[in-house]
């Protein structure tokens, strides 16, 4: 998945807007997006429409995001929308391995009430929403067969940093925020899952959206979070191999093929080696993935 659209789980006319947004997956949020005195009403709305999107076939995927366990709301949120039966859960301010093996446990007790295969729900997690979730983020290894990919947040941990802000005048994230990044991304591949980066708040800003992305791209991320319908096409584009990109990794599966006892082989005047291999079969991966 390239693209991640968050849409808030109180508004049905967004929810409905989201299925034609061209986004991988929905993000159906319960929480930062949803006031206290809202979230039950968001659980009804949300429900309602988990039960006439999920039938639907040619779907994006659809995730809720609910309540972290600090808020006393997490056991609300899945007792309504398991029910629904979303392909998984966004799981926010999670605390390293143990907090998503807690979270585990939850979905399976409801899959358990509402007939469900054990591990029908998958999870994505939050890594870098707290402090103390910033020293844990390397745990996440083993922790559930559910979790499919880590994500980071630079908002909430900014909060509790007490920080003033958490990009610089040129919209570039703060040391902070580049450590929760990095360990971000260095967590998930631990873990064997995909790496999402976060959020870009200026959705009118579209060559700050592409430079992010671009740069995403580069470190490792395979996708990118979005705040508005009009992020989802540049993130697409971003995350989805060009046919220059599809070209030299099927050169370079090919040169190892014809000579696959060679540790490195040479192409065009440039040395390539087996971690190039391996990167060029995960690129082909992912362009089959996204063909149309």
């Amino acid at each position: 998945m390239r693209s991640f659209l968050f849409i808030p789980g109180d508004s049905p006319k967004k929810l409905e807007k989201g299925l034609g947004s061209g986004a991988d997956a929905l993000l159906l949020d319960l929480e930062d997006s949803i006031s206290p005195q809202n979230k039950a009403a968001a659980r009804d709305t949300t429900l309602a429409f988990l039960k006439e999107a999920v039938p639907v076939k040619a779907r994006p995927r659809i995730y809720v995001r609910i309540n972290g366990l600090q808020t006393g709301l997490t056991d609300s949120d899945l007792d309504v929308i398991v029910g629904g039966k979303p392909d998984g859960v966004m799981f926010p301010k999670a605390e390293g391995g143990a907090a998503v093996t807690h979270c585990d446990a939850k979905l399976a007790a409801r899959e358990a009430i509402h007939g469900l295969p054990d591990g029908a729900l998958d999870i994505i997690a939050i890594a870098t929403e707290t402090a103390q979730a910033i020293f844990l983020a390397g745990t996440y290894g083993g922790s559930s067969k559910r979790l499919k990919g880590l994500t980071w947040g630079a908002e909430d941990l900014s909060v509790e940093l007490g920080a003033e802000a958490n990009r610089d005048r040129d919209g570039h994230f703060l040391a902070p925020y580049q450590l929760a990044r990095s360990l971000c991304l260095a967590g998930a591949a631990a873990a064997q899952v995909q790496a999402i980066d976060t959020v870009y708040i200026d959705f009118r800003n579209e060559a700050g959206l592409r430079l992010e992305c671009e740069e995403a791209r580069r470190d490792g991320f395979t996708g990118k979070m979005a705040i508005h319908p009009a992020q989802v096409a540049v993130i697409n584009e971003v995350f989805t191999p060009t046919a220059d990109a599809v070209k030299r990794a099927e050169a370079v599966i090919a040169a190892f093929a014809e000579n696959p006892g060679a540790g490195t082989v040479g192409i065009g005047g440039v040395m390539y080696d087996r971690p190039h291999l391996e990167r060029a079969r995960q690129l082909l991966a992912r362009a089959k993935a996204f063909q149309k």
